[in-house]
């Protein structure tokens, strides 16, 4: 008796099956199609309401599942020594998170999907949880029953966890960018690289004074940047309420002084500096200026294009006010808000070298300062002080003198380009500012003694400082015999 032999196309077949590099599982789901059916007939139209009152009904769905055979690949993939092993441990496989995710592929098969591909969660017998790509295709030929249905499983948990980590890093990079302590701005200057670009096959070699001739090609150049994305601390630095407000209104920030600080900038870059910093000027949406600490700098692969820029801005503000405060109080006297000594001895200097010539010098003293200070305190005195550093600086606030305080009640008035007769007519403007003052502040009178002098060269400069304070004194001495008092009370 001859055997038949089998079939190579099924011997084929069953070699792609048992061989295939994915898990592969041919399972009998008429069970679940004569559930199904029930419902149905018992009036049951939307699957997910259904399931939804009684969740314990998904169960009883899986339930109707059967395994018939399943690949090699399957049982490598769930750790398991043989099919049967398997099969009595799917309760170990299926669980958790996948009830969660058999839900919409039930859905899919009740509204008459035939083929399926979903995502999900199985588990190894050794415990490994694993992201699983699943596929679900009803056989040809079973569609009425659903008695053959081959399922594929992919095992696709290291590619799930780049995902998951890429997008982690490009989160905590957003996060990064986002809340960074200082302003950040993406922004795209390809434009502008074509731009100047043209400018040098046009053969221009000194971009300086191309933009000293050209000052629109710097406008230009301003209105081709394109923003792609600030983070939240520029939008409270700029006072602008989102991003879209701040876009719309880019030129109420970068204005005025900025014209200046970029065209430096552009001239960095045509001399091919892509990382630079410098300070800057900008003005936030409600108009305050805002002096800022800025860093350029084109990423790393873009250095052809410019079309991706990260620029910092660090709000200094505060700094370059505590830096103008502290240069202030270096040539200030504090009180009286006039020049200091040191100011003055610097101005001395200056004077005695350039001039300009000839040059006028006031000397003044004031009157009675010590008997205020002995009947009333240092805080009166300090008032008169104060009052006198108000006179003189009203006095002399339409020259280009110099008025310092050089000692405790000394005052002088360098006038560069002046002679005696400028002088007079400052020392009598001094006189009816100080009469006004003492109008303003009834009580305690303020009084001034003045000397002039004049010289024509920097070499009669310290005589000349000497003759104006010997002018003053003797001012002085009349003052005291006018007035009968002595002198040692002044």
């Amino acid at each position: 008796m001859v055997k038949n032999s089998p079939n190579p196309e099924e011997t084929d077949f069953e070699s792609l099956f048992e061989l295939a590099p994915v898990s592969l599982w041919l399972e009998d789901y008429s069970g679940l199609k004569r559930l199904f059916d029930a419902w149905r007939a018992a009036g049951v139209t939307d699957f997910d309401a259904h399931v939804a009152q009684r969740p314990d009904l998904i169960e009883a769905c899986t339930a109707q599942l059967k395994v018939l055979k399943v690949n090699r690949r399957t049982l490598t993939l769930f750790a398991a020594q043989d099919q049967q092993q398997l099969v009595d441990n799917l309760h170990l496989v299926f669980r958790d998170e996948m009830m969660a995710h058999v839900t919409p592929e039930l859905a899919q098969l009740w509204r008459g999907d035939l083929h399926i591909s979903n995502q999900t969660i199985n588990y190894a017998l050794d415990g490994r949880r694993m992201d699983i790509q699943l596929g679900i295709q009803v056989m040809p030929g079973y569609e009425s029953d659903w008695g053959r249905v081959l399922v594929s499983l992919e095992d696709i948990t290291a590619r799930v966890l780049a995902t998951r980590r890429l997008a982690l890093s490009e989160q905590y990079a957003r996060d990064l960018f986002e809340h960074s302590p200082v302003s950040l701005w993406v922004e795209d200057f390809s434009v502008v690289k074509k731009l100047m670009d043209q400018v040098r096959e046009r053969g221009i070699v000194d971009f300086r004074t191309f933009l000293n001739v050209h000052p629109e090609f710097i406008t230009r150049c301003m209105g081709e940047i394109q923003v792609y994305d600030v983070n939240q601390q520029t939008l409270r630095m700029f006072a602008s309420p989102d991003k879209v407000t701040l876009f719309n209104r880019l030129g109420d920030v970068f204005r005025d002084e900025m014209q200046d600080s970029f065209a430096e900038q552009l001239i960095d870059l045509w001399n091919g500096v892509i990382v630079q910093q410098r300070e800057v000027i900008n003005y936030s949406l409600d108009g305050t200026l805002i002096n800022i600490h800025m860093q350029f700098s084109v990423l790393a692969g873009h250095e052809q294009a410019w079309d991706l820029v990260l620029i910092s801005l660090v709000d200094i503000t505060a700094r370059k006010k505590a830096e103008a405060y502290m240069e202030y109080l270096g040539k200030h006297d504090t009180l009286t808000k006039l020049r200091n000594r040191t100011f003055y001895v610097e101005e001395l200097n200056r004077l005695s070298r350039k001039g300009p010539w000839p040059l006028a010098v006031l000397a003044i003293d004031l009157n009675g300062l010590k008997v205020v200070n002995d009947e009333q305190g240092h805080a009166a005195g300090d008032e008169m002080l104060r009052r006198a550093g108000e006179v003189l600086a009203e006095s002399a606030e339409e020259d280009s003198s110099c008025v310092a305080r050089i000692g405790g009640d000394e005052f002088i008035i360098l006038m560069p380009a002046a002679d005696e007769r400028a002088a007079q007519a400052l020392k009598e403007r001094i006189l009816s500012v100080l009469e006004l003052n003492n109008q303003f502040y009834p009580g305690q009178t303020l009084s001034m003694s003045m000397g002039i002098a004049c010289c024509h060269a920097g070499h009669q400069l310290e005589a000349c400082i000497n003759a104006a304070d010997r002018d003053m004194y003797e001012e002085k001495v009349r003052y005291y015999e006018d007035m009968q008092l002595d002198r040692r009370m002044r």
